[in-house]
C-alpha cells in the first residue's frame, strides 16, 4: 500500500511538471502569437482575422462582387461560404473531386479541374449561381448558400457570417482604415508592379482611375466626391488584403500609410492626398 501511494505521489508530481511545462511553452507561444501575419477586417461589432493568403482571396471574392454590381450581402454569402468549404484557401484537394475555395466539384459540371482552382473562375461561377435564386438577399446565409452547394452541413455556413460582413464591408471601402495587415517585410527586388496594376484595373476598374507603374510604385487615381472616396478605400484595402502577393512595401491614401513590418495600423500621414493611392513595391 505504501508502494502504492509514493508512486501515486511521484505521479502526481510528473503530472504536475508537465502541466506546468506546457503550460509555460503556451504561454511562450502566445506571446508570439500577435507577430504572425495577419489581416483583420472590422465592421461595427464584425471582425474577422485570417493570414495574408485567405485575406487575399477573400479581397478577390469581394471585387467580383462589386465589378458584377452585385449588394454587399452577395460577397457575405460568398466569403462565409468559402469560409466554411475551403477556409478561404484554394485547396487543390476535397471530398471526392472537389477543388478550389468552394469546393467545386468538375464531376458536376462546375468545370475543369484548372478552372475551379483559378479563383476569378470559381468566384464567378458560385455568383452566376447565386443570382439565379429568387430573393437571395433576404434569405439567411444558410438558405442561400445551400440553394448553390448542396452541402451536407448547411447549418455550418452561418457561423461565418459575421468574418463575411466584416470582410465584405472593409474590403468594399464603406469605412477609412477598417483593413490591417501585420505583414513581413518583402525581399528587395520581389515586387511585382506590373501584376499589381494589371490586377487592379481588371478587378476594380470603374470604381477607381487606370493604374499605372512608374518604376517600383504603382499609382492609382482616385475619382473626387463621396463615391470616389469609397471607391478609392476599396483599392486601398485590395492591394493591402493582397500586399504579401503583390510583394507591398508601403501603401499611402488620404491621409494614411500603411507599411509593411511589425506594425498592422495604418499610420496617420497628412500630407498623403486623397486623389490617389500610391503604392510602393519591393
Amino acid at each position: 500500500m505504501k508502494k502504492f501511494f509514493t508512486t501515486l505521489v511521484v505521479l502526481s508530481v510528473i503530472a504536475g511538471g508537465i502541466y506546468w511545462v506546457v503550460r509555460a511553452a503556451t504561454d511562450k507561444l502566445d506571446s508570439f502569437l500577435p507577430d504572425l501575419e495577419h489581416c483583420t477586417a472590422v465592421a461595427g461589432e464584425y471582425e474577422a482575422r485570417f493570414d495574408p493568403e485567405q485575406m487575399g482571396n477573400a479581397a478577390v471574392i469581394t471585387a467580383l462582387g462589386l465589378k458584377r454590381g452585385l449588394p454587399a450581402r452577395a460577397a457575405t454569402i460568398a466569403i462565409a461560404t468559402a469560409i466554411q468549404e475551403s477556409k478561404l484557401y484554394n485547396i487543390s484537394h476535397g471530398d471526392r473531386d472537389s477543388l478550389g475555395l468552394f469546393q467545386q466539384r468538375p464531376s458536376m459540371g462546375w468545370g475543369t479541374e484548372e478552372q475551379v482552382q483559378d479563383p476569378v473562375y470559381a468566384t464567378n461561377k458560385f455568383y452566376d449561381a447565386l443570382v439565379k435564386i429568387e430573393g437571395y438577399e433576404d434569405m439567411v446565409i444558410t438558405e442561400a448558400a445551400q440553394e448553390v452547394q448542396r452541402s451536407a452541413y448547411p447549418e455550418a455556413y452561418a457561423d461565418h457570417e459575421g468574418e463575411g460582413r466584416a470582410i465584405a464591408s472593409a474590403i468594399s471601402g464603406y469605412s477609412p482604415a477598417a483593413l490591417t495587415c501585420r505583414i513581413d517585410e518583402p525581399e528587395a527586388g520581389s515586387g511585382k508592379p506590373q501584376a499589381t496594376k494589371t490586377e487592379v484595373n481588371q478587378l476594380l476598374g470603374g470604381m477607381v482611375g487606370r493604374a499605372r507603374v512608374d518604376g517600383s510604385t504603382v499609382v492609382i487615381p482616385v475619382n473626387a466626391g463621396e463615391t470616389g472616396e469609397r471607391g478609392g478605400w476599396t483599392a486601398a484595402h485590395y492591394v493591402l488584403a493582397r500586399a504579401s502577393e503583390f510583394g507591398a512595401t508601403s501603401i499611402a491614401y488620404d491621409g494614411r500609410t500603411w507599411s509593411a513590418g511589425k506594425d498592422e495600423e495604418w499610420a496617420e500621414t497628412p500630407e498623403v492626398t486623397d486623389d490617389q493611392i500610391v503604392v510602393t513595391l519591393a
